[in-house]
């Protein structure tokens, strides 16, 4: 369960908080509440109720607290009470806190009304109390029965936080020259009250640099498995059984998602958007504090009907029915049925064996990990899986097991490897492929050329030399990342520790968000360096690295490449020989100029690369259509459906990268109506459910820029209407 906490924060809103000092371009109060809207709007984000903030105001124009009957306690406001901090309380509090005109109130004091509210409101409950005081020490600093104060902190198990304005921090760096002496006592009173406490002391500019560190959420795993460990015939009393739990180790961290709103004044009460299927709840779900209402999205399911309106009927959810694809068909599956396609399964933990850790192979590992632990207060079982994690340390070897995390879910296969700490030892496990799930790709080898007859060839002007092997290999030496970092000692220690990485997109939401909540107007600030630090190798080693770089360079040969051209119509030359020869007149070939059925796609691309003119691509493009009709006009059944999509889709390309694609679009409309009307001997609509799967319609204006045909068109033209 998520740990409680009631936190109070005292601002100093006094009036020579309202001065800019130190070149700073925002007023001392202006500075120091970026620090505490940072904190408020990340516990807002939470939106957990166990969150308690308050504020109070010191050295305020007005006085509210309840203990305004002591002068002592006079310019003091709380100005929210503890409790759950929701978005209508930021915009309240953005307009409270406004520097003040006076220099009474005591910061002492103030102290004692935040010691009041959270020992009001947590009681004798456990929380985690803790108070932030932010000021300028220029106030008034009353410290008369300050050594109750501490014993009260002490008692109640309340946290203080000082954080001054322009306070001296030498570990930090921070010296104000020409101090105060009135600002100077009060400081070291504060210091003083602190080290009493066992509080923490700090200046604000530390705070502030800070801000843009991210904070990682700690988040209270849950176990996604419990039970038997066995090793053995469960059933058995002679098998191995050890009750453990199992928790994600690894989890991806998602970025927030943004839901959809709409004005209340957009739509009336219980009206519904006629714009979408989206359903605008008004009843229940709208809040007037910020103007806005929920969108709720309203599904629709309909069939194809000739005897209704449109063409079209819309069915109840309840009457639809499960099937499963097959072939180009759905195979039905009754509610009755359904436990048919359901394993029977019971949750457990099998071993099924053990393999040498140097036998897996890394790119095995098909899920993110897991750890399993013995079962909690359970001596027996700790001690038993300790005994077993140091046998497979030892040994230097891995489990496999079976493991069906819940009843009826599906039997996955896992590997269990060794993890011992100093004071912490587990199995980690990640879930290992069937044989359906490796995808056996196989790619010819990078150091060696296999010829047709069985000859391996190591040199060729295809492969790698000794000179490149090795500039690349001194490049990748300089570019080493495992010791470029510098600890807090000066050492030198791995560079980008995971502990220090962190996520951009998640993070600079979060960020935005935040910002947005408190400042509704003003442009959101540019991405923290932290976020964007490991975007790009640093830049001293790249430097470090350059010479080495311009020698893998030279030994690659590497040259820039020309941008490509979209288009390629009357550009296109033909490629010339090494020798110069003209083949063509050595082989006495005559110049072609017509497409053979049997052989249309390299003749056709061969007649296009020597086109001339638009004439000629018009006549190239006019023959390859008449062979695709062809094919489909006399094609026995679907035989020669293969062959024509083929043709159809290199004729779609070319015609792209020639900026002809008016003429693919003019045919395919044509080949369209000819199909759906039976003009190419014979029902042919299985040809257009081929064209539609293949994706070959019209050429959109995406896909090529002198094409006019817009992406709905080509939608809609893809149906078989």
């Amino acid at each position: 369960m998520a740990e409680k906490e009631a936190t109070v924060y005292v601002l100093d809103v006094g009036a020579s908080m309202g001065k800019k000092r130190n070149g700073r371009q925002e007023t001392d109060l202006e500075w120091a509440m970026q620090y505490v809207w940072d904190k408020i709007t990340s516990t807002v984000a939470t939106g957990r109720n166990t969150l308690a903030v308050g504020v109070i105001g010191l050295r305020t124009d007005g006085t509210k607290n309840g203990l305004s009957m002591d002068e002592s306690f006079e310019h003091i406001s709380v100005l929210h009470p503890l409790g759950q901090v929701l978005m209508p309380d930021l915009v309240k509090l953005r307009e409270d806190i406004q520097v003040s005109g006076t220099k009474e109130g005591d910061a002492i004091s103030a102290l004692v009304i935040a010691i009041d509210m959270i020992g009001s409101y947590c009681k004798k409950n456990k929380w985690r109390r803790r108070i932030v005081l932010i000021t300028d020490g220029r106030g008034l600093m009353d410290d008369d029965g300050i050594g109750d104060i501490v014993t009260k902190i002490k008692d109640e198990g309340i946290e203080v936080i000082v954080l001054g304005i322009d306070f001296d921090d030498p570990e930090f760096g921070v010296k104000e020259e020409d101090k105060d002496p009135e600002k100077a006592n009060h400081e070291q009173l504060l210091k003083n009250f602190i080290e009493n406490c066992e509080g923490i002391f700090g200046t604000m500019a530390q705070a502030v640099s800070e801000l843009g560190i991210p904070r990682v959420k700690i988040v209270n795993s849950q176990p996604n498995f419990k039970g038997w460990m066995t090793l053995g015939d469960p059933e058995s009393s002679t098998s191995m059984r050890i009750e453990v739990h199992r928790y994600p180790r690894i989890f991806i961290a998602k970025a927030p998602s943004a839901s959809s709103f709409v004005a209340l004044q957009d739509a009336k009460k219980g009206e519904a958007s006629t714009e979408s299927s989206a359903t605008i709840i008004a009843d229940g779900t709208a809040d007037p504090e910020t103007g806005l209402t929920v969108v709720r999205s309203n599904r629709t399911y309909q069939v194809e009907d000739a005897r209704a309106a449109g063409g079209k009927r819309e069915v109840d959810r309840n009457e639809l029915a499960k099937g499963y694809e097959y072939g180009r068909t759905a195979v039905h599956i009754s509610e009755s049925d359904e436990n048919v396609t359901t394993l029977e399964t019971k949750a457990s933990l099998e071993i099924m064996g053990f393999l040498p850790r140097n036998k897996y192979e890394r790119y095995m590992s098909l899920s993110t990990s897991c750890i399993i632990i013995a079962q909690k207060a359970n001596e027996k079982a700790g001690m038993a899986l300790s005994s077993f994690i140091h046998a497979l340390f030892e040994l230097d070897s891995c489990a496999i097991a079976r493991l069906v995390p819940k009843d009826d879910k599906p039997p996955v296969i896992v590997l269990l490897a060794p993890s011992i700490e100093v004071d912490f030892e587990c199995l980690v496990d990640v879930q290992l492929p069937f044989a359906e799930d490796v995808r056996p790709y196989r790619f010819p080898p990078l150091d060696r050329i296999l010829t047709v007859s069985g000859k391996t060839v190591t040199e060729h002007r295809n492969l790698p030399n000794a000179q490149l092997r090795q500039a690349m290999s001194d490049y990748v030496d300089q570019m080493d990342l495992s010791e470029f970092g510098i600890d807090d000692e000066g050492k030198r220690t791995e560079y980008m520790a995971m502990e220090d990485t962190y996520s951009p997109l998640l993070h600079r939401i979060d960020q935005a968000v935040r910002w947005r909540a408190i400042h509704p107007s003003e442009h959101i600030p540019p991405v923290p360096e932290v976020l964007t630090r490991y975007s790009k190798p640093p830049l001293e080693l790249e430097q470090k690295a350059r010479p080495q770089l311009e020698k893998l360079i030279a030994a690659a040969d590497v040259k820039k490449v020309p941008p490509k051209r979209k288009g390629r119509r009357e550009k296109r030359v033909a490629a010339k020989p090494l020798s110069g020869l003209n083949v063509e007149e050595l082989l006495g070939r005559e110049k072609r100029s017509t497409i053979s059925p049997d052989n249309a796609v390299p003749e056709f691309k061969q007649l296009l690369a020597t086109a001339q003119n638009t004439e000629a691509i018009q006549d190239t493009s006019k023959q390859m259509s008449s062979v695709i009709v062809s094919l489909i006009k006399h094609s026995l059944g679907d035989s020669g459906y293969g062959r024509a999509i083929e043709n159809l889709r290199v004729m779609r390309e070319e015609l792209i990268g020639m900026e002809e694609p008016r003429l693919y679009n003019d045919f395919v409309k044509d080949l369209k109506k000819k199909l759906l009307a039976e003009q190419l001997n014979g029902d042919r609509r299985e040809m257009w459910w081929e064209v539609r799967r293949n994706q070959l319609g019209l050429v959109t204006d995406k896909e090529s820029e002198v094409s006019d045909v817009a992406e709905d068109e080509a939608k809609s033209f893809l149906s078989s209407k």
